[in-house]
């Protein structure tokens, strides 16, 4: 008789930081309780205090888990595509795709009011994606394709749009999935930052006769 196939081991870290995005990103930090966690998750409350802490150590580790992986991300783009122009769509796909797929991970991303509840973390747009990404914008200017400017503003304007598509769509308010707007989001983004293209030889201002 074959043996019975050995059970995949259970990641508890995992089971509950999945809960814990769930859960906060639904009915909000303050409005969730560690045994709402282990309800939700299935995990021992033992074994969420061995792990975490406390709620604070979750909602920290959950920030550092999607944290990495949003860095992972552009750092995963940067190394695919060779230009700023390039590596900009593909970051803004990528969040659209994301929004659609994992909304609740987005909602937490963009609307949970981290510093109330992790006063000791530094702001969102201070942690490593958004530097990575003020990182992108300033290699573009390095290279000659974005326009010298704050890198800040830059980064604004490239991607401000996109992140406002993505609230508005977590709000219900666009109502076709992103990817539909890509390239009107992207190209309007783009064109507030490249470098303008040498006008063409019909544009130009003709030489009086």
């Amino acid at each position: 008789m074959p043996a019975a196939p050995v059970p995949a081991r259970v990641d508890t870290r995992s089971l509950v930081l999945d809960a814990a995005l769930d859960l906060f990103s639904g009915q909000g930090y303050f409005n969730t309780s560690v045994h709402d966690i282990v309800r939700a998750s299935g995990v021992s409350i033992g074994s969420i205090y061995h792990h975490f802490g406390d709620k604070e150590g979750i909602a920290r580790a959950l920030q550092a888990h999607l944290g990495t992986r949003m860095a992972q991300m552009v750092a995963d783009v940067a190394a695919q595509a060779d230009t700023c122009r390039d590596q900009s769509r593909a970051l803004i796909a990528r969040l659209f795709d994301m929004t659609e797929a994992e909304p609740r991970t987005m909602a937490f991303l963009f609307y949970a009011r981290h510093r109330e509840f992790l006063p000791d973390e530094p702001p969102v747009c201070s942690s490593r994606p958004f530097v990575m990404l003020r990182e992108l914008v300033e290699r573009g200017m390095a290279r000659g394709e974005v326009r010298r400017m704050d890198v800040l503003v830059a980064s604004s304007s490239l991607f401000g749009g996109a992140f406002r598509m993505i609230t508005s769509r977590l709000d219900g308010i666009v109502p076709e999935p992103l990817p539909a707007y890509l390239d009107a989001v992207w190209s309007c983004g783009w064109r507030a930052v490249a470098v303008e293209a040498e006008p063409s030889t019909s544009r130009r201002k003709r030489s009086p006769r």
